[in-house]
């Protein structure tokens, strides 16, 4: 069964892990609280009301809580496709499960994000430090316990194997600035 290809979107372009539509929800349902707090729930006293710093401070924690709610459905509906996981499913179960709960579960299980390997086109888990496909070494290891380690690192910070003798493939020398 061949992998789907995850949309891929830069780690520097956080503005684009929220969709528009999650920033509108989150305004109207922002707006919409204050609404019901300001105006709907003085009209239905039944008892005198709480000073105002108090009624502020209630009245902006619902709002901002709704608005994040809504923003962090949008983060989901975005971050999942990239990390090869469904969207449909995961927006489903923080709809399903109150209080945050699905979000909490999503990024407690979710998986590691999704690269390409540049020799083949591969998607590999990004801590690969070898295609599967082709056998492109795509980050520095250390040649002895296999670690992951800087381009340059001159010895591996674990087993302190001295990282010259494993002889990097020049493309990483250069990405080590060498």
């Amino acid at each position: 069964m061949a992998m789907r290809e995850p949309p891929t979107i830069s780690v520097n372009e956080d503005e684009r892990m929220l969709p528009l539509w999650s920033i509108i929800a989150a305004t109207i349902s922002f707006a919409l609280v204050e609404y019901y707090w300001w105006i709907v729930a003085p009209g239905q006293r039944h008892h005198p009301a709480p000073p105002l710093g108090l009624r502020i401070y209630f009245n902006l924690s619902w709002g901002i809580l709704a608005a994040l709610y809504f923003l962090m459905m949008g983060y989901i509906s975005k971050d999942a496709p990239r990390r090869g996981m469904s969207m449909r499913f995961w927006v489903i179960i923080c709809l399903v499960m109150p209080g945050g709960i699905g979000a909490v579960i999503y990024f407690l299980l979710r998986q590691p994000e999704m690269s390409v390997c540049p020799a083949c086109g591969t998607h590999v888990l990004s801590q690969f430090h070898f295609c599967p496909q082709c056998n492109y070494q795509l980050s520095a290891s250390c040649g002895n316990c296999f670690r992951t380690v800087r381009p340059s690192d001159q010895f591996c910070t674990r087993c302190g194997h001295e990282l010259a003798k494993d002889h990097l493939p020049a493309r990483l020398h250069v990405m080590g600035g060498e």
